[in-house]
């Protein structure tokens, strides 16, 4: 749980990363997507090898992004909800909503990274 809550905070800071980039040359709502589908890439290979210490399969890849189809919609409606609806700063949002996906994030992608596959030998 400790490796995740790590790989949460750097996947965390690279998606916001993202989203402050993207965010002047986009909506708000399309920078915060793109953000999204940029930092779960980097997160499937940081979880796959360094929180469950499995090997990356493409399986695995294209298996992943279901894991954060929980964590998309309760974040993108939280995202929607606290900018339109509690009027939040569209820059702070995707922080405050992300906090709420984290417990079914960690559960589902346990549940696919680490299933019948032997551990990696890297770590």
């Amino acid at each position: 749980m400790g490796r995740f809550a790590l790989v949460g905070g750097v996947n965390t800071a690279t998606f916001y990363g993202f989203y402050l980039a993207l965010h002047p040359l986009m909506p708000y709502f399309a920078a915060y997507s793109v953000a999204f589908v940029l930092s779960m890439i980097g997160s499937f290979f940081l979880n796959t090898y360094f929180t469950y210490r499995t090997r990356p399969t493409w399986k695995k890849f294209f298996l992943f992004p279901l894991t954060n189809v929980t964590n998309y919609v309760v974040t993108s409606i939280g995202v929607y909800v606290f900018v339109e609806w509690v009027g939040m700063n569209d820059k702070i949002a995707p922080l405050v909503a992300a906090a709420a996906a984290i417990p079914f994030t960690y559960i589902l992608s346990r549940r696919i990274l680490t299933k019948d596959t032997p551990p990696a030998t890297a770590y």
